[in-house]
């Protein structure tokens, strides 16, 4: 790791024959709190001219809370940043664009129904005699494009053309405002190969050209790809920041995830499950060659009655995605879904429902719970859906059932006219449990169920989850948390960028054997 005052006499191939530079940007002591969150806590971070820096971290790790602290998005508690020798507080990223910081999000933040060469000089248009010069506009357009080697039509209507042209023209805008800085946050998530491909070759034009830019990505051959330098966070806090070619992958994910054993020494291990007799009478869910084009590449899966299947990758992996098509909640477009041997198309998540499919998302707030809602009326909400809302749950049903499952999981407060907004992050994860153990599934997808909660509640969860396996119930389980994983299941299914890429039996794997698999370099055996 190197010190926040070292100076950088280290090229991108590692020769070290550049002279010393001195950063671009740097960062330190960063903190910002939200309400009831420290964010980021005494960050640091430094860019270097003519380089390419990966933000590495895990969800919640504080990368997006960090550009927008540079960018004066949010104003930070503590700290300071200096931008190109100068220290700067940015009002808005209006400021930060006229000091020369230009990012690019993964939404392209353009008007689509205005031209290429329009949205390239957007609010700097040439004017002649008080009017727009648009002759100028489109010549000028196509200079910064032809400079980029990008052969695209000026004139032409930004709608009109991919996603993938759709940033290239917003990487254009970036380097004719003349950016000391380019930000390019998840640039490549809605990209093929190919694409990302013509991509690179425009970063590293730009980079060869001394511009720093940020790179965020959560694709590990990616960032190995295109990054000289990286550095990474985790819980909002500065975990390293290393050369590229001076750490290997496995170490990278190590400083990633982390381990906290002192509070996974406190789960009782009554709730380890390694591989079992599958039940007879064969699968209850078999998908073959499932996918859905620029979200998952196809996959195998086979879910038994009364095991526990473990999804185990970095974020951005496509374990989530994997579980929106078993779901319904978005259409595969290759392969097929078989139910108990019957053909089934997903088309939906109340198609799912009636096939005794339940799905607790990650995003408890955002797609789960209702946080305006009681206790009660959340627990009873897929219930009803099933029901149809012309046939209403009789209020008694619904207290005798609310009572029955914060009874059952120990939700608290006990009251089950609380509004869910107002219990903590583990009584919330088990509202939404109760919600669907009530339509009794038969198989019970969750996603991240003990993210962000205390570890009282995380082993509450992970001994129900054990339970209901083994009762019979078929579960996958999606957990960033290795230990996690392998704690609660039977098989293990491996994913790294948006591919499952193995699949093993849980009988005597450790957390080093998931982490060689996930960094084993692409097209070699995992």
């Amino acid at each position: 790791m190197l010190s926040n005052t070292q100076s950088y006499a280290d090229s991108p191939d590692g020769t070290g024959d550049r002279p010393v530079a001195t950063p671009i940007v740097e960062m330190s002591g960063i903190s910002i709190s939200f309400p009831g969150v420290k964010a980021l806590q005494n960050v640091a971070f430094r860019l270097f001219p003519g380089e390419v820096h990966s933000l590495m971290g895990e969800n919640g790790a504080g990368k997006s809370t960090l550009i927008k602290a540079l960018t004066g998005v949010y104003t930070i508690d503590s700290g300071s940043i200096r931008v190109a020798g100068n220290d700067v507080l940015f009002s808005g990223p209006g400021e930060a664009q006229n000091a020369g910081i230009a990012t690019v999000y993964q939404e392209v933040n353009l008007v689509t129904n205005l031209t290429v060469a329009e949205n390239i000089m957007l609010g700097r248009e040439p004017r002649r005699f008080g009017m727009i010069d648009w002759r100028a506009m489109r010549k000028h357009s196509r200079k910064v494009l032809a400079d980029l080697n990008l052969d695209i039509d000026p004139g032409s209507l930004l709608e009109s053309h991919s996603i993938a042209v759709q940033q290239l023209v917003a990487i254009a805008r970036a380097v004719d405002i003349n950016a000391q800085v380019l930000v390019l946050d998840e640039p490549t998530s809605s990209l093929d190969a190919r694409e990302v491909g013509e991509l690179f070759t425009i970063i590293r034009k730009i980079r060869d050209s001394g511009v720093a830019i940020l790179f965020v990505s959560h694709f590990l051959d990616q960032v190995y790809e295109i990054s000289d330098r990286l550095t990474v966070l985790r819980n909002g806090e500065l975990v390293s920041e290393h050369l590229v070619h001076d750490l290997p992958r496995i170490d990278l994910i190590s400083k990633m995830i982390g381990k906290d054993l002192a509070a996974l020494d406190e789960l009782e291990e009554g709730t380890k499950r390694e591989a079992t007799e599958r039940v007879s009478g064969g699968a209850f869910l078999h998908a073959e060659g499932v996918g859905k084009t620029g979200s998952i590449k196809p996959y195998d899966l086979e879910i038994h009655p009364g095991e526990v299947v473990g999804l185990a990758g970095l974020l951005g992996s496509g374990r989530t995605e994997l579980a929106r098509l078993l779901y319904g909640a978005d259409k595969n477009d290759s392969g097929a879904i078989t139910i108990k041997g019957e053909p089934v198309k997903l088309r939906s998540p109340r198609i799912a429902l009636d096939n005794k499919i339940a799905f607790a998302s990650e995003d408890r707030k955002a797609e789960g719970l209702i946080g305006d809602l009681t206790v009660r009326a959340n627990i009873v909400l897929a219930m009803q859906s099933e029901r149809g809302w012309l046939r209403q749950i009789p209020r008694k049903q619904q207290d005798e059932l609310a009572e029955k499952y914060i009874k059952a999981l120990d939700i608290r407060p006990t009251n089950p006219e609380a509004l869910v907004r107002n219990l903590s992050g583990g009584n919330q994860q088990k509202v939404l449990l109760a919600r669907w153990l009530i339509t009794e599934p038969k198989l019970l997808i969750l996603d991240e169920p003990t993210r962000g909660i205390d570890i009282g509640a995380k082993a509450q969860i992970q001994k129900l989850v054990a339970s209901l396996s083994d009762e019979g119930m078929a579960v996958v389980y999606i957990s960033a948390e290795l230990e996690e994983v392998l704690r609660l299941s039977h098989r293990i299914g491996i994913m790294r960028d948006r591919v499952k890429i193995a699949e093993i039996v849980n009988q005597g794997v450790t957390v080093n054997d998931i982490m060689e698999t996930i960094a084993a370099e692409a097209g070699q055996p995992a």
